[in-house]
């Protein structure tokens, strides 16, 4: 229900850019028209779209993302949200499941059906740059690939201005795209992108590769100085999938921003409860879904109308009871985190050192 940003929180302010961001990637399940209407009415920043991408290995558009660029402070800020799978949206769904690795040499094992989701080329992988696409767009013949359109439209807008700056975000599927759009970015050595680059900011994304590519991404955040917060609410499940286990290999790299139902926040190596199932867990969670659920009738009492949330979001809550974690991946509470949450700081070297 919300579409405004909190006014409280300005550039300069740490909370800003995870906030906007957040606010982004909850705006980018919405259609163009409440897109374009929310950042320019609302937030008084200038909408660049709101983009299908073609998935060559689906042969359909399964990719969105939404671009603006917010002009009210100088260095201005551009933002490039990906969206997260819709809960009706059989396409996101397809690229969730597909639990197949996409191996790249010297870079690791990564979730292929996310790869392919941001644009992996078919079948030759993940060339610089894709022959012909210019001549092609021009006769209107070509489809349009998530990183690759992106990342010429990053260089067209940020060579405008010297200073200008770009943070990549999303919430679950989202964020997993936006983090993968920054490790092609380090496989092609876009140094003058990355350099603009101020960070990529991801809400309940889940893991996209193996220990190898965990290792390879946190050297290069390292390199060329690049900022990585991944954030996770509570019981959130699906930051905890797919597992990390003897079967999958799946594994998380840097520092976990963790809150709690309080919206309290520690920087640690791993989420609890990192692969979800566990019977000592059980009640507890089922205890942290009530709470939450009684939750959602005080908090705009305590913290005003902004917090009221409708009675959909109620009965969803619900679900918690059932599937403990379902009902905390919602983009609701990363919101509330950004708003009333502790103000985290990432280890300087993002090497996971665990902090309160």
């Amino acid at each position: 229900m919300r579409v405004d940003l909190d006014r409280t929180i300005k550039m300069g302010d740490r909370r800003y850019s995870p906030h906007v961001s957040i606010m982004a990637a909850k705006l980018s399940y919405e259609n163009e028209a409440l897109n374009k209407t929310v950042i320019q009415h609302h937030w008084q920043m200038h909408f660049l779209g709101l983009q299908n991408f073609w998935n060559a290995y689906e042969e359909q558009y399964s990719t969105q993302a939404t671009m603006f660029q917010d002009k009210t402070d100088d260095p201005n800020l551009i933002v490039v949200a990906f969206r997260g799978t819709g809960p009706f949206y059989a396409n996101a769904w397809i690229s969730d499941i597909d639990l197949s690795w996409y191996d790249l040499e010297g870079m690791g094992k990564i979730h292929a059906g996310f790869m392919k989701a941001l644009g992996l080329q078919k079948p030759i992988g993940w060339p610089k740059d894709i022959i012909n696409q210019e001549a092609q767009e021009q006769n209107n013949t070509t489809k349009q690939f998530a990183y690759y359109k992106i990342r010429e439209d990053l260089k067209k807008i940020l060579s405008k201005s010297e200073k200008a700056k770009f943070i990549v975000t999303g919430h679950s599927l989202g964020g997993a795209l936006a983090i993968l759009f920054a490790s092609v970015l380090f496989l092609h050595e876009e140094e003058w992108l990355l350099d603009k680059l101020e960070g990529v900011y991801t809400f309940g994304q889940p893991r996209v590769g193996d220990e190898q590519f965990g290792n390879f991404m946190m050297k290069k955040l390292k390199k060329f100085d690049v900022k990585y917060f991944r954030y996770v609410y509570c019981n959130d499940m699906v930051p905890r999938l797919p597992y990390d286990d003897k079967t999958l290999f799946f594994k998380h790299f840097g520092s976990c921003l963790y809150y709690n139902s309080l919206y309290k926040g520690k920087v640690k190596e791993e989420e609890p409860n990192k692969n979800y199932f566990s019977l000592l867990w059980v009640l507890p969670k089922v205890l942290n879904a009530a709470f939450e659920l009684i939750r959602s009738f005080i908090l705009s009492w305590l913290k005003g109308s902004d917090y009221e949330q409708s009675w959909l979001e109620i009965i969803f809550r619900m679900v918690g009871f059932v599937i403990p974690g379902l009902s905390a991946h919602g983009p609701v509470d990363y919101v509330n985190l950004t708003r009333l949450g502790s103000t985290l700081h990432l280890p300087q070297s993002q090497e996971g050192l665990k902090h309160d």
